[in-house]
């Protein structure tokens, strides 16, 4: 697989390396002279450009990658890079780093971004999945789809506890994917009982409603369905934080 990354940071040297180390064929693109650290991932073809410049793109052969990443510390960077590749060039796969949660609502479609990864939203996640018993947890949401997957764990006055998957009537286009038990995942079957202490892995689609579920887990019953959230319409925020790591001053790639 061939996959062009923008931003040369550590998370796009980070990202670079893995992929190599799965033998794949990496390109990585900077604007920035002090990114190229070229000793760093020596397997990888380097090119100092401005990722937002059709003329870069066509450089670095943009056109022959089966998978773009937009990795640099500027969200305004990512998405021009992600909706170049896929309007201009019909790149098949696009990956957009979010730096700012703010701005999850533009990495979509409509921007040419296919999977949107947010580390501030992925580290919030697992902190909550670690200490939250009995709340619905959000791990990941595909964008393309709009689905989520939650988790949830389930407390011992659950009324859920000692109920069978089968008869469970989870609330619509919600569905039970997986029960973590322990260390051990299993696959959900009609005839399992669910114990304290479970880990509940959830997939709700775009019609499923949130309100329903959490009440089905507190009260073991369903509840009268919610009026959907209107969609978030703020304006392109910039990162809250500028990076240690270098991100945002060594492989920042953006400017635009």
């Amino acid at each position: 697989m061939r996959v062009v990354v923008a931003g040369a940071g550590s998370v796009g040297r980070s990202i670079a390396r893995e992929l190599l180390s799965h033998d794949h064929d990496v390109v990585l693109i900077d604007k920035n002279p002090a990114a190229m650290r070229v000793a760093q991932v020596p397997e990888a073809d380097w090119l100092l450009a401005d990722a937002c410049e059709l003329s870069s793109l066509e450089a670095a052969d943009v056109t022959g990658a089966d998978v773009v990443v937009g990795a640099t510390g500027d969200d305004k960077a990512n998405l021009v890079f992600s909706l170049l590749c896929k309007t201009e060039f019909g790149v098949p796969r696009t990956v957009a780093r979010v730096n700012n949660p703010k701005n999850e609502w533009m990495f979509d479609g409509s921007w040419g971004v296919d999977v949107a990864v947010s580390t501030p939203r992925i580290m919030t996640a697992m902190v909550e999945e670690a200490v939250a018993v009995g709340d619905l947890v959000r791990i990941f949401t595909f964008h393309q789809s709009g689905a989520d997957i939650v988790e949830v764990t389930l407390p011992d006055d659950s009324p859920l506890v000692g109920a069978r998957v089968g008869s469970v009537v989870w609330p619509t286009d919600t569905v039970l994917a997986c029960i973590v038990r322990g260390a051990q995942p299993l696959a959900p079957t009609a005839d399992d009982t669910l114990e304290s202490g479970d880990e509940l892995v959830l997939v709700m689609g775009t019609q499923a409603d949130e309100e329903s579920l959490q009440h089905l887990l507190s009260h073991g019953g369903p509840a009268v369905a919610a009026v959907p959230p209107v969609a978030a319409s703020d304006p392109l925020v910039a990162p809250e934080h500028a990076g240690p790591d270098g991100d945002d001053d060594e492989g920042s790639d953006g400017g635009r």
